[in-house]
């Protein structure tokens, strides 16, 4: 019967650990990052995708992309060499609220046409919204 209360208290403290969309990024801040991939993060419980951003004064800014799981991102197409370093990308998501230079992925679009789903806590990020 002591197993319970402790088998309890460690599902609750995962849920904390874990935060929700709302928590740290915000719905009414969409971005669309158009810039070049410096590196990919494959760690859990999200991945990292790095990007330099240019303005249009040439200015680069770096940004930190959370995305999915490692295993989500597999799931929705991606594999290790899907994002290589150098890639020139358009990354759609929601800013952090705090203003930092990282937001939620939703989409990854290449210049082919391709576009790869996040598969993260960003509405749509999973493919099955439009």
């Amino acid at each position: 019967m002591k197993l319970a209360p402790c088998l309890l208290l460690l599902a609750l403290a995962r849920l904390e650990a874990h935060h929700s969309f709302a928590a740290e990024f915000d719905v009414n801040k969409p971005v669309k990052l158009h810039g070049t991939v410096t590196e990919m993060d494959w760690i859990n419980p999200h991945s990292w995708i790095h990007l330099d951003v240019k303005d249009a004064d040439g200015k680069v800014t770096s940004w930190m992309i959370e995305g999915g799981s490692p295993n989500a991102l597999l799931r929705l197409g991606f594999n290790k060499s899907a994002l290589p370093k150098g890639s020139e990308v358009v990354v759609a998501g929601f800013r952090a609220k705090d203003g930092s230079n990282r937001a939620v992925g939703q989409s990854v679009s290449f210049a082919d046409g391709r576009k790869l789903f996040l598969g993260g806590s960003a509405p749509g990020s999973s493919g099955g919204e439009k």
